[in-house]
């Protein structure tokens, strides 16, 4: 069983990407985050084509996530109920015997600015509502771009970036606080590519130097985390023409 997360940094642009990912690797489910695109706009009839089901919950010009799958998704969650917020940055849903929750966490912007203590209080009520989420579930998968380098080896340049948006102490320990509930760091589990970035900035060829970061993560509750054969980071995908900046992410689980 193939699961992938992807920032596709709009959907309009790498929609033919999606749909070569979709035919080629064919994964069970893939989680899309920061569509850019409202929800009616989303190429719900493309996805179709190609023997998937799709739900999205989609933003003009920012945010939006998405869950693809080829089994139906059903008790579709949008948003954090705890949270009142008009950015779309969270879908869920149960697919199979997995409860599956794509998440686009919030940027921060800069340590100390007021997205950067948005993007801690949203945090918070996320921890809360994964909480909720494993009392009522036991397959709980959690993928998307979290926005946080949980280590320094997760970075190109971590004496440049300590301290700093997406490596702060207090991103990290949210990141922690979310695994302390009982979930594992899916990647970390057979980390078969080192170092393991998903995320290159277009500028100065950081790709090409591979100085890049992980961001995009997956979350997996013990049961399932047990199931694990490998992960992978599919570079391929970034080094297309008109990339996203993110690479998509992929888990292989025992069926």
């Amino acid at each position: 069983m193939k699961i992938i997360t992807w920032n596709v940094n709009s959907i309009n642009v790498r929609q033919v990407h999606l749909e070569e990912i979709l035919k080629d690797v064919k994964p069970a489910i893939i989680g899309l985050q920061e569509l850019k695109c409202e929800t009616a706009s989303f190429p719900f009839d493309a996805v179709k084509a190609l023997g998937y089901h799709a739900i999205a919950s989609g933003q003009k010009a920012y945010n939006g996530v998405a869950l693809i799958s080829e089994v139906e998704p059903k008790d579709i969650d949008v948003n954090l109920p705890n949270f009142e917020d008009d950015q779309q940055r969270l879908i869920a849903a149960t697919i199979g015997d997995c409860r599956v929750i794509n998440v686009y966490v919030p940027n921060g912007q800069k340590v100390g600015s007021e997205k950067y203590e948005y993007k801690l209080r949203w945090l918070s009520a996320f921890h809360d509502y994964l909480k909720d989420t494993l009392e009522k579930y036991e397959n709980v998968v959690v993928m998307g771009d979290f926005n946080i380098v949980p280590k320094d080896e997760d970075v190109y340049a971590p004496e440049l970036w300590r301290g700093k948006i997406l490596c702060s102490d207090q991103e990290r320990t949210a990141f922690n606080d979310m695994l302390s509930l009982g979930f594992v760091d899916a990647l970390r589990i057979f980390a078969t590519q080192d170092p393991m970035f998903t995320w290159w900035d277009y500028r100065q060829g950081q790709f090409e130097k591979d100085e890049g970061m992980r961001i995009d993560h997956f979350l997996l509750s013990k049961n399932i985390s047990s199931r694990m054969m490998r992960s992978e980071v599919l570079r391929e995908v970034r080094a297309k023409e008109r990339p996203s900046d993110h690479a998509p992410v992929a888990i292989y689980l025992k069926d």
